[in-house]
Order: structure tokens, then C-alpha cells, then sequence
């Protein structure tokens, strides 16, 4: 498994070197983040600068491929003029799933209001709610559907948040913050995560059923 603080000292010390005195904020995202990394595992790096061209993102890839573990790279880039007109909502989960390596991201987002995060949920709903019917009557595809099972932990973490003003980062403290409803979708997650069997049309009824009831009752909010 890759050491992640050697890896990260090879990153930061590459990423100033190419984009020298332009880099604003560096975090660690993930499993790495959460200290449950497998061989597998992606490193999601997330990376700030002052302005981003597309030739910036070519010089990126390429500074990419000098490191070890090319392959496993993944996360986001952006800048500070770019974040600050971002759909808010959709900051929420990148702001509270990276640990700041260097920065910080509340220097650079707009504040994220309750309203904000419904209206994350409310957009992640949607989007699972679509994929799951769409996959259910076309691809019948399992990647698909561990897919949206990782999205509908990303929901749960912003309704526990909405309920408790706490972002749960790891699987276990969600469950037990999770309520009556969202248990049994990560119940879920955790059996698909440990290689469990990916039985397409009961696991999709179940994700059917529970986005269908979120969204009523964010709708039911208004």
C-alpha cells in the first residue's frame, strides 16, 4: 500500500515546482484521508491555484506522471475566481470530506447555509433516484450500482449533518448517527464495500424506496 505522507511530500514538493508561488490549497480526500486505504485505494488529491487555463491542467497531468502510483491518482482541481461562483451546495461535501494539507478551503468557498445542504441532498436524490431507474430498465450494470450506493453515503452524511451539526467521515460513526430510514442504504453500502453480493433489482428497490421518500419529504419541507 502506498505510504501517503511519503506520497504527499513527492506531490506537494512536484505541485510547487510546477506551479511555483501559485498554489493556494492542498488536501487529501478519501479513504487515504479516513486511514482506510486498501492496495486499491484512489488518491484523491484536491489542489487550489491562483487561476486555471486548460494548459494548466495539461501541465498537471504531466507533473501526474512523474509520480509513483500514477495510475491511482484521481480528485479535483480548480481555482479561487472558479470556486467562488461554484453552485454552493455542491461545495458541501468537498469541504468537509478533505483534510487541508496546506490553506484552507473556507478562505476560499462562500459560507454554506443549511439551505445549502438541503439542496445538496436534494440534488444527489435526484441524481440517484434517475441512475437507479435508468439502470434498472437499461445497463443492469453492478458497477452502477455500487456507484450510487456510494452517492446515497454522501446524502446520508448531509442529512446527519442537517439532523446533528456533525459530518460523520467514517462508515460506522454514520450508521449509528443515521436514522430509521437511512440505516438499511448503508447497511447496504458496508456489505458492497466488503465484496457482498451486488443482487441488482433488490438493492435497487431499496434505493428506489428511499430516495423516493427523501425527496417527498425535502419537498414536504417547503
Amino acid at each position: 500500500m502506498t505510504d501517503i505522507h511519503n506520497w504527499t511530500e513527492q506531490f506537494t514538493a512536484a505541485l510547487d515546482k510546477t506551479f511555483p508561488g501559485r498554489v493556494l490549497f492542498i488536501g487529501l480526500q478519501g479513504s487515504y484521508s479516513r486511514g482506510e486505504a486498501t492496495d486499491s485505494s484512489d488518491i484523491d488529491m484536491v489542489v487550489i491555484l491562483d487561476a486555471l487555463s486548460y494548459e494548466d491542467i495539461k501541465r498537471y497531468s504531466a507533473m501526474l506522471d512523474t509520480l509513483p502510483n500514477r495510475e491511482l491518482c484521481c480528485g479535483f482541481l480548480s481555482c479561487r475566481a472558479d470556486l467562488a461562483n461554484w453552485d454552493v451546495p455542491d461545495l458541501f461535501q468537498l469541504y468537509n470530506d478533505t483534510v487541508p494539507i496546506r490553506g484552507s478551503l473556507g478562505e476560499l468557498i462562500p459560507p454554506i447555509t443549511d439551505e445549502d445542504v438541503s439542496r445538496a441532498m436534494k440534488a444527489g436524490l435526484c441524481s440517484i433516484y434517475h441512475i437507479c431507474v435508468h439502470n434498472s430498465l437499461y445497463g443492469k450494470k453492478e458497477r452502477t450500482l455500487r456507484g450510487l450506493y456510494k452517492s446515497a453515503s454522501f446524502v446520508i452524511q448531509a442529512n446527519v449533518f442537517r439532523q446533528t451539526g456533525r459530518f460523520e467521515r467514517h462508515i460506522s460513526g454514520l450508521y449509528e448517527a443515521a436514522d430509521e430510514h437511512d440505516r438499511p442504504v448503508i447497511a447496504a453500502f458496508t456489505a458492497l464495500k466488503s465484496g457482498g453480493d451486488c443482487e441488482l433489482y433488490t438493492l435497487s428497490e431499496l434505493l428506489f424506496g428511499w430516495a423516493s421518500y427523501r425527496l417527498k419529504e425535502l419537498g414536504d419541507e417547503k
